[in-house]
């Protein structure tokens, strides 16, 4: 069993999905922590390794953020406080002069990290490729899902199915490689 340590239900139902087919018992708890400044390994790192401590038991936790090229790859790890404050119209007012759809061009990152007491934590990094659409489209999923669109869907993650978004996202992504892992240690 492995304890996930969120306070996302979306990541919650998303990692339950996952872990089902590698048989890996998930446990969920919603145990705040600090979040250093820093990149999303080092906020994975931070997590994993003071929840791991605190409950004296394997955990995993998971950090993802938008990063945008055109934007220096903004919001990245300020992704939550900026979905907060400007929400998706405010990236979208940010975005308005950059008008060539390369130029637009997006990643999702989410980043695993695994803990056990005295043990050193590993890193999983996901990741899923696309561009920030012109207009809000779609009202299913959540935060900035609207307005990523995945070209090889011709859709924005707010216009795809949960079921959809599953088969490729960047939360499975990481989440599957974490699993992987993670099954070949338990055998």
């Amino acid at each position: 069993m492995i304890t996930f340590i969120t306070g996302n239900e979306h990541k919650v139902k998303e990692a339950e999905n996952i872990f089902q087919k590698f048989n890996i018992e998930l446990e969920h708890i919603d145990l705040g922590y600090m979040e250093p400044q820093g990149t999303l390994e080092e906020v994975a790192i931070s997590g994993a390794k003071y929840a791991a401590e605190k409950l004296n038991k394997p955990v995993i936790v998971e950090d993802a953020g938008l990063f945008i090229k055109a934007l220096n790859w903004f919001p990245g790890t300020y992704s939550s406080y900026v979905q907060e404050t400007i929400g998706n119209q405010g990236i979208l007012n940010l975005m308005s002069n950059t008008i060539n759809t390369k130029d637009r061009h997006a990643e999702f990152r989410s980043v695993i990290g695994y803990c056990a007491p005295n043990i050193e934590p590993k890193i999983f990094l996901g990741k899923v490729e696309g561009s920030i659409a012109f207009e809000e489209k779609g009202n299913k999923g959540f935060a900035f899902d609207p307005i990523f669109y995945v070209q090889k869907k011709d859709k924005t993650f707010g216009e795809l199915t949960l079921q959809e978004k599953n088969q490729f996202s960047h939360r499975k992504n990481s989440l599957e490689l974490f699993a992987n892992w993670y099954k070949c240690i338990k055998e």
